[in-house]
Order: structure tokens, then C-alpha cells, then sequence
């Protein structure tokens, strides 16, 4: 690729929010998991103390919860932001994808289509990250959520835990995407 598309400033600021606030959510959460039996945390396998941020399970908790505010916050700018500027037109699969990953020649073609997949793939999981989160969070305003995971507290948590490795997958993927297309300039431009 020779030229690199500019980033905006939006998106930019995007990217790293999102890195920010899922660096602190994945070591706060490791906290969590570090006093919580769910997975073997309390009494069994602990992670390093160089991995956790909070201290103690409160104090995961408390970078959990900020993070989660502010990763919330990010999302809803940006779904805002790729609706106000019609860039779901262009971040999100559509049929003229599924027909290139299937017929075009172009691998640069290819990419962009199994990225955009890729990109679309992401939503339900971060709905369910959020929304497994919201449960254990607020179980009595969000009781509903509960009732999805069929009234099972430990279903709720392993949900939200199953969503981190789906995250952490995302991301290694989409920079894999994005490096295959444009190369190290193109994933600078996401940042700087």
C-alpha cells in the first residue's frame, strides 16, 4: 500500500480509550479473578502480582467498574459517531463482502471483506461482555440479565469471562488485518 488513509482525531481518540480502558479492565478483572472461586481464583491457580491492578478484590473491582464506565462510554461515542458520519456503510459486512472473500482476485480486496467481518463478529460479544457485566453489577435493576443466564450466577460469570479471550482474539486478528492491508504505517495511524 502506498498511501496510508488519514485517521481522524475521533478515531484516534477511539483507539485509545479502547486500549486504555481494556488494559485496566483485563488486570482488574484478573484481580477479581484472583479472590473469586469461580474459576479456581481463591485456593487455586493465581495469577502474578505484576498482572493485577486493585490490590485486593475491592479495589479490582473499583478499576473494573471506572474502566467499564469508561469503556461504555467510548462505545456508545463511537456508535454515535460511525451513525452521525455513515461510516457503518463501510465498517461492517455486507453481501458484496461475503462475495469477495468468495470470488475476488484481490487480496487487498479479501481483507478488507473478512476484516469487515471480522469487525461485525465483535458486536455481539461486546453486547454480551457488557451486558453479562451489567448483570453481576446491578442484579437487581438489570434482574432480567439474570434471567437470560436461567437464574444461574455462575453461568453469568462464565459468560463474562468467556468474553475476554474473544476480545483479546479480536484484537490480534484485527491489527493482523490491518497490518496485512496497510502495514506498520497503518496501524501507527490509528494512534498517532
Amino acid at each position: 500500500m502506498k498511501t496510508v488513509p488519514s485517521q481522524t482525531i475521533a478515531a484516534k481518540t477511539f483507539h485509545w480509550v479502547n486500549v486504555i480502558s481494556v488494559t485496566i479492565m483485563l488486570l482488574s478483572g484478573l484481580q477479581i479473578y484472583n479472590a473469586n472461586p469461580v474459576f479456581g481464583g481463591r485456593g487455586g491457580v493465581q495469577i502474578p502480582p505484576i498482572f493485577l491492578l486493585g490490590g485486593w478484590l475491592a479495589g479490582g473491582r473499583d478499576w473494573h467498574f471506572a474502566a467499564m464506565n469508561l469503556f461504555a462510554a467510548n462505545l456508545l461515542a463511537y456508535g454515535l459517531y460511525v451513525l452521525i458520519t455513515r461510516r457503518w456503510k463501510t465498517r461492517f459486512v455486507g453481501v458484496n463482502d461475503v462475495k469477495a472473500m468468495v470470488l475476488s482476485r484481490s487480496p487487498q480486496r479479501k481483507a478488507y471483506a473478512v476484516h469487515r467481518l471480522v469487525y461485525t463478529a465483535i458486536v455481539p460479544a461486546l453486547v454480551g461482555a457488557i451486558g453479562s457485566g451489567l448483570g453481576m453489577y446491578k442484579p437487581a435493576q438489570f434482574d432480567w440479565i439474570l434471567k437470560l443466564a436461567l437464574d444461574d450466577w455462575q453461568m453469568l460469570r462464565i459468560a463474562h469471562f468467556m468474553t475476554v479471550p474473544i476480545v483479546l482474539v479480536f484484537v490480534v486478528v484485527h491489527v493482523a488485518l490491518v497490518w496485512r492491508v496497510g502495514a506498520r504505517k497503518l496501524v501507527a495511524s490509528m494512534f498517532w
